[in-house]
């Protein structure tokens, strides 16, 4: 991000522009991703929204102007809220035939997944590795081990409904959740688009450095996803929600006061060890509220993943007025707000 935000002279503001335009093909996207995923069931909607997001995901390495990468991250961002939604009703599908809680398991292999794309933008980095051909071997390399996978996923009979809503109904309890994912995933967006520019700016970390800041956050929030169905199980949605809010604020509180590149790459491990559990028990609670699950995760999620590129958008145009560790603060706060939102995950 660094680098592709300098290839185009974008000022914070502006890239938060580009982001929160994202966000607007997203917020689209997903609702009408869980209407077709309750017709057509959400195999094919999980591999159509796939390779979309690979082909968008080379686009913006190669868009040679700022105008094209705005587009390709619009594209990118409308992609990935279309198999946010079908995969995730897909894994809810399978989690109901499981003999125990394998829900957020799925949601560790998103943050492993995470933490090798930043492991390999830190080696592409050191390596000089220009972004273009970085993104577009990435994106061949995973579009191929996508469709490795198609024929693993449940058939599309699984999930698919011929009659009933498409869309969820409004709800005192989906409207908590979608608060409550609406926090945690500005706060995780956040972490993605701006640690590696705040180590790079406010410590002596150069552009590969920086990146660890991310690897750290992701490789914490993997294995505490794997962690989080079994600490479910005993302490209770709620409970983990709870406990997590309020490390995540302490970590992020640790890397903005720490001032050096351990305790900024330390602050933001801590970070993502406390947000790990929060997204999937919500989507978890969602997927169990009756009905179709896919209108019920595609209401939670579409406010979470809204909050996850728009909410990286408000912090460069706060950084714009103020600064980025001023900016950043306001993830502190709604760590504390997701801590608060804890019951809703009941």
């Amino acid at each position: 991000m660094p680098d592709l935000q300098r290839e185009h002279d974008l000022g914070d503001g502006e890239l938060g522009l580009v982001l929160l335009a994202g966000a607007v093909g997203l917020m689209v996207t997903q609702p009408l991703a869980g209407a077709l995923a309750v017709r057509t069931g959400s195999r094919p909607v999980t591999v159509a929204s796939g390779v979309a997001l690979m082909t968008a995901l080379a686009l913006a390495g190669l868009a040679p102007a700022p105008a094209l990468f705005a587009a390709a991250v619009v594209a990118l961002a409308a992609a990935n809220g279309a198999m946010d939604v079908s995969m995730n009703a897909q894994g809810i599908a399978l989690a109901q035939r499981a003999p125990r809680p394998i829900f957020a398991s799925f949601h560790a292999a998103f943050s492993f997944g995470a933490l090798a794309g930043a492991g390999a933008g830190s080696v592409a980095a050191a390596a000089g590795l220009d972004p273009a051909a970085h993104l577009a071997l990435a994106a061949a390399l995973l579009a191929g081990a996508m469709l490795a996978a198609r024929p693993g996923l449940l058939p599309a009979a699984a999930d698919a409904r011929a009659e009933g809503p498409l869309f969820a109904r409004p709800s005192r309890a989906l409207a908590a959740l979608g608060l409550l994912a609406f926090c945690t995933l500005l706060a995780e967006g956040s972490v993605n688009d701006w640690s590696a520019i705040l180590l790079d700016r406010e410590t002596s970390a150069g552009p590969s450095l920086a990146a660890l800041g991310l690897a750290a956050f992701s490789l914490t929030m993997g294995f505490g996803r794997l962690a989080a169905d079994p600490l479910a199980g005993r302490f209770g949605r709620a409970g983990v929600v709870r406990a997590g809010g309020l490390l995540a604020f302490a970590g992020l509180a640790l890397a903005l006061a720490g001032g050096s590149v351990a305790t900024g790459i330390a602050g933001f491990a801590i970070m993502g060890a406390g947000l790990a559990g929060l997204f999937p028990l919500a989507l978890s609670a969602a997927g169990q509220s009756g009905g179709p699950a896919a209108p019920a995760l595609a209401a939670v999620a579409t406010s979470g993943y809204a909050a996850f590129i728009a909410g990286p958008a408000l912090i460069g145009l706060l950084s714009d007025a103020t600064s980025l560790p001023t900016a950043l603060s306001l993830v502190g706060a709604l760590c504390l707000a997701a801590a608060a939102l804890a019951g809703a995950a009941r």
